[in-house]
């Protein structure tokens, strides 16, 4: 039994240092990346225990040693276990993928959602139609959405939707293909909202297929192009962000890294243990896929997850900010 455990432990230490050298560097990885951010703590730790019960000293060293190492990359957030005051005030932000703009759903009840968030700005992703034969198509709310939040300036590109009772300081930027960036008067400064939505990595379909593979990479590659254009503008961008928005990357995703190291998780001010954002029309979430950061002097006061009441895949993410 404790040699059983032994080689369990070094297999798993095998494929975490794989893991390390080629997550986020080498594309095919990307599939095996999609495991769930909490199994980098839960296998290690269930090989601790093991380790520990059978008396196997070795393979306990080897099961400590994976779970510290890859600790950034399970999710957890301890932070939540600190109990913080919520800072006051703030200006009031949803950011949502609204899986195709309700896609065949109740726009009165889609609409209705919309305003029950009372949210000053609202970072909406997935303002498109589609997928048949792998296509999607525009669409043109925009009369409705003006009608339902008239006190709102409206912003639409690249396939995403920007609300904000504060007005604009400029025109939208499109950022790559799939980001926009809005930039806000907010009293006698400004703040520039990045409503991010990264492609997702893979179609499903038969792994089998030489087609699998071909779209893996063409995805890959889009996913590169993407993360390049946002950080590239946040580097030039002299005004403090808010980045918010479909990221289609978890933890233990290594693409995550590649934003710039003076952003601000705001993870840290989320009360919740395990975060997670997908499925959210699963009863076991355990993807958090959407993502807040803030750099440049703005600050996240509250942060959680909102249930989207059936109408996408994605909870809606509730924030506070403050300049």
């Amino acid at each position: 039994m404790t040699e059983m455990v032994l080689s369990c432990a070094a297999g798993w230490a095998v494929f975490l240092a794989l893991h390390l050298a080629l997550n986020g560097r080498w594309w095919p990885w990307l599939a095996v990346s999609l495991l769930p951010p909490v199994a980098f703590a839960l296998v290690p730790l269930a090989l601790l225990a093991a380790a520990l019960v059978t008396g196997g000293r070795l393979a306990a060293a080897l099961a400590a040693g994976c779970l510290l190492v890859a600790w950034p990359q399970n999710g957890i957030n301890l932070r939540a276990l600190v109990r913080r005051p919520e800072t006051p005030g703030g200006l009031r932000l949803v950011s949502w993928n609204t899986q195709h703009w309700n896609q065949g759903g109740d726009p009165d009840r889609f609409h209705a959602f919309l305003r029950s968030l009372d949210a000053e700005v609202y970072v909406l992703q997935e303002y498109l139609n589609g997928f048949e034969g792998g296509k999607v198509w525009d669409i043109d709310d925009e009369e409705r959405l003006r009608a339902s939040f008239p006190d709102h300036h409206l912003a639409v590109g690249n396939n995403s939707v920007t609300l904000s009772r504060f007005p604009p300081a400029g025109p939208p930027v499109p950022v790559g293909a799939c980001s926009l960036r809005v930039d806000l008067r907010t009293g006698d400064g400004v703040l520039s909202t990045y409503n991010v939505h990264i492609p997702v990595q893979l179609t499903v379909m038969n792994p089998l297929r030489p087609a699998f593979l071909r779209d893996m990479r063409r995805r890959a590659a889009a996913r590169d192009r993407e993360y390049a254009a946002l950080v590239e503008d946040l580097r030039d961008n002299p005004h403090p962000v808010l980045v918010t928005g479909d990221f289609n990357t978890s933890a233990a995703i290594g693409d995550i890294r590649r934003m710039p190291r003076s952003l601000r998780d705001a993870i840290g001010a989320c009360r919740s243990l395990c975060p997670a954002s997908w499925n959210a029309r699963a009863r076991l979430r355990l993807w958090r896929i959407d993502w807040a950061f803030t750099g440049g002097g703005a600050l996240v006061g509250s942060y959680r997850f909102r249930a989207a009441e059936g109408l996408s895949d994605h909870l809606v993410q509730e924030l506070t900010v403050t300049v």
